[in-house]
């Protein structure tokens, strides 16, 4: 099974289901392909679409999909690797109205870069097609979450900072630069 995942943003992105709807209909996509467009509005006979789904629910789809299909977004994009899922990932053009700006591309990048998904930063009918292709054979690269890590880090600061904030600490040699301040603008005048 296929899962394409559109997020949750304000803009549609109807170019990639109509390029997985054309792949179905060719018979380069053999899977059950199914849908969660956000507010993508999508009619297909090929495909099954949710506009909104559970947390719950994804993740049970998440579960069971071959492939992932998404948008170039971090969270899509992190949600599919820290299930070890094969990721193919399709940026969003702002020429197309699809986002504000281009940076999805850069993103996608990276992450291909890196051998954590497959990235389309040009999507058109015979790059999807040859991804997906691709996609049968491809082995990504494990990811690592270091969100604890870094709340660790984060709570460490701040214990080793017995919680007082930066003004309370620096509060004293706020006071002296002041100080110094209003006697250097009295000698002044």
């Amino acid at each position: 099974m296929i899962l394409v995942t559109l997020g949750t943003g304000d803009k549609p992105f109807k170019r990639l289901l109509e390029t997985i709807d054309k792949l179905i209909d060719d018979g380069a996509i053999n899977d059950k392909v199914i849908v969660q467009s956000g507010i993508t509005k999508y009619k297909s006979n090929n495909m099954e679409i949710f506009d909104l789904i559970s947390k719950d629910e994804f993740n049970n789809l998440i579960g069971k999909a071959d492939i992932i299909i998404t948008h170039g977004g971090v969270g899509s994009i992190l949600e599919g690797l820290k299930r070890g899922c094969k990721v193919i990932a399709v940026a969003r053009k702002a020429c197309f109205g699809e986002c504000a700006n281009d940076h999805q591309k850069y993103i996608i990048e990276e992450f291909s870069k890196k051998g954590y998904i497959i990235g389309v930063t040009d999507l058109t009918y015979d790059n999807l097609k040859s991804v997906i292709i691709k996609s049968k054979n491809f082995k990504p690269k494990k990811f690592k979450s270091h969100t604890n890590e870094m709340i660790s880090t984060l709570e460490q600061l701040i214990e080793n900072d017995n919680h007082i904030s930066w003004f309370n600490k620096y509060k004293y040699f706020i006071l002296i630069f002041l100080i110094i301040i209003v006697i250097v603008i009295f000698i002044i005048i």
